[in-house]
């Protein structure tokens, strides 16, 4: 697991993950809990569970178990909280997302919002499609998933997730 002082919630990453799960920053709720998805409205961890790509549900303070099953997770904003129109413009850390990815290297990079695969990719929310992206990040294939935040409920489908989650276990194998 990666640490650093001045992230709200720590990184967790390290060599050899299948998947890299990319949020924009964490929400008011996660940064007072200090883990990732902690908002009770959030459906990331049913979401994780629902598609197969954890064994079973985990509660958002066992984020850190997630290298158990190949995945990592982390911010583009890592220093900031809240909703993704309320970050100020210096939260934004693509250069820093790209040298985690360039060194640990996972097979896949999936970005849980269009907001933060737009800030990363250089390019406009709107013009971002969710699935597979064309073109990959540091090597790793690129994916773009509807956001599991409560603001995104209306929005939200499951299948980017359920193809994301076909696309994990075909690269495992049996």
């Amino acid at each position: 697991m990666d640490g650093n002082g001045e992230y709200l919630v720590p990184d967790v990453l390290e060599p050899g993950l299948t998947l890299v799960l990319v949020g924009t920053a964490p929400s008011r709720i996660s940064a007072a809990a200090r883990a990732y998805y902690a908002n009770p409205t959030n459906k990331f961890w049913r979401v994780l569970h629902e598609v197969g790509l954890t064994p079973r549900q985990l509660a958002p303070h066992e984020y850190p178990l997630l290298p158990t099953f190949g995945i990592g997770v982390t911010d583009v904003a890592k220093r900031h909280s809240g909703v993704d129109s309320a970050l100020p413009p210096g939260a934004w850390r693509p250069s820093e997302l790209r040298e985690k990815i360039a060194r640990h290297r996972p097979q896949l990079v999936a970005f849980t919002s269009k907001r933060g695969a737009a800030e990363v990719l250089g390019v406009a929310t709107g013009r971002v499609p969710y699935g597979p992206q064309p073109e990959p990040l540091e090597g790793a294939e690129v994916w773009v998933l509807p956001s599991t935040s409560p603001l995104g409920h209306t929005h939200f489908r499951p299948e980017p997730w359920q193809a994301l989650a076909a696309r994990v276990a075909a690269l495992r194998g049996p």
